[in-house]
């Protein structure tokens, strides 16, 4: 398995290159260890998934990395720059969206820019620029003096992305940023952040949609239990269980096997007496196969 990720495995991260470094994070409340000893680097350029059940330590990994929440033990850091809540210059370099909504539903759309660019003590002039850019990018120049608490589920989600971006940041971390919103207005998001990935942003996204992780990402990390249980590219996670995947309803319950050839599948298929159906493997079955929680707890 390719693994690009982790430090003692990676190809990529050669010293001097720019990266988020994690080591041995670690995060316990009460009982119950949400991070057990992450260590990770992330090259610049990548667009990072992190992709796990409810619990699995997907928004709290996060929340450390950003420095929102102090771990027990480690460190992260970015470009040789250490996160600790005084890390000023640091938290510059960085965009956050919230799983939950955050606005200031009293202020206009624009004003809700307006705030969050004095914040970051940008000028007038670079506040307003940034803000016409990014509503245009994101479809919300129309309703740039509309306030936000009346807003539509997915104009608020895509508000709270601009809101992050208004600073122009290195690194920019979603944290289902897709949550609740209709299919079109996900799609926006996603050519808006593979934009973004372009133009040649550090992106992490936790998510729960399958398709979405698979559509954006060049990397996967599979989490459950506050641990990495796998991690490549969505398609060498893929292929490592088989790129086909052969389903077949015994009449007690539905079975799946895995190929890698497409002919096998199907040779398998003919032998079998049962309903069957041959069809292309996902990071869904990835997750199936390793865990044997199937859907359970994934949105």
């Amino acid at each position: 398995m390719r693994s690009p990720i982790c430090p003692q495995s990676s190809s990529r991260g050669r010293e001097g290159e720019p990266m988020i470094i994690c080591k041995d994070l670690c995060k316990r409340f009460g009982s119950v260890d949400a991070v057990k000893g992450i260590s990770m680097e992330v090259p610049d350029g990548t667009f990072l998934g992190l992709l796990g059940p409810n619990g699995a330590g997907k928004t709290t990994l996060m929340r450390m990395m950003t420095g929102l929440l102090v771990p027990d033990s480690g460190s992260v850091s970015f470009d040789g720059r250490t996160m600790d809540r005084s890390a000023v210059n640091v938290k510059q370099s960085i965009g956050v969206t919230s799983q939950h909504i955050n606005l200031d539903k009293e202020l206009t759309v624009e004003e809700n820019m307006e705030f969050t660019g004095r914040l970051y003590r940008m000028s007038k002039g670079e506040i307003a620029a940034s803000t016409d850019r990014l509503l245009a990018f994101l479809g919300l120049d129309s309703v740039r003096g509309r306030v936000a608490q009346n807003l539509s589920g997915g104009m608020k989600r895509k508000l709270m992305i601009a809101r992050s971006l208004i600073h122009n940041p290195r690194y920019l971390f979603l944290d289902e940023p897709t949550v609740g919103i209709d299919p079109n207005a996900r799609r926006d998001i996603w050519e808006f952040l593979h934009m973004q990935h372009r133009e040649g942003k550090t992106i992490l996204l936790t998510t729960h949609y399958i398709e979405e992780a698979q559509h954006l990402c060049n990397d996967v990390m599979l989490m459950d239990g506050g641990a990495i249980f796998r991690e490549d590219t969505p398609e060498g996670l893929i292929s490592e269980i088989g790129p086909y995947k052969l389903e077949y309803d015994t009449g007690e319950k539905l079975e799946s096997e895995f190929f890698q050839d497409l002919s096998e599948a199907k040779g398998r298929s003919a032998e079998l007496e049962f309903p069957c159906s041959v069809r292309p493997s996902t990071l869904e079955d990835v997750f199936f196969h390793y865990t044997n929680k199937g859907v359970e707890g994934w949105k």
